[in-house]
């Protein structure tokens, strides 16, 4: 039995909402397709966490997470609300793939042998 981890539904719940909030704000052109992108990439991880657990998908929603945190200055929203929209779900996503992490067996044993290296 597998054990589904919430944080997965939160992702994928952000991710929804990152595709339907340019209507739901009222932003449009660049602002809302990189929106609309990278809430469909949150979206995949998410649905792959839930359909093929392991904790690399954590690893990319952190970049997606990151890549909303980064697009209104990389791209210069105009709107605050877009603004607002990306970091805070940017953050969101971070958190909850980062909370998942720290609670996944296999991703602290990973960690465990990757940071307690035994000296020669």
């Amino acid at each position: 039995m597998r054990i589904v981890h919430w944080q997965d539904i939160v992702s994928l719940a952000v991710g929804v909402w990152l595709l339907l909030s340019p209507l739901a704000l009222g932003f449009a052109g660049a602002p809302a397709w990189i929106t609309v992108v990278l809430g469909m990439a949150v979206i995949m991880f998410a649905i792959e966490g839930l359909i093929l657990p392991s904790f690399l998908e954590e690893w990319g929603e952190i970049v997606l997470g990151l890549s909303l945190v980064a697009a209104p200055w990389a791209v210069g929203y105009l709107s605050g609300d877009a603004i607002v929209n990306s970091v805070a779900s940017g953050v969101l996503v971070m958190l909850m793939a980062v909370w998942e992490m720290t609670a996944d067996g296999e991703f602290a044993a990973w960690w465990h042998e990757h940071t307690h290296q035994p000296s020669a």
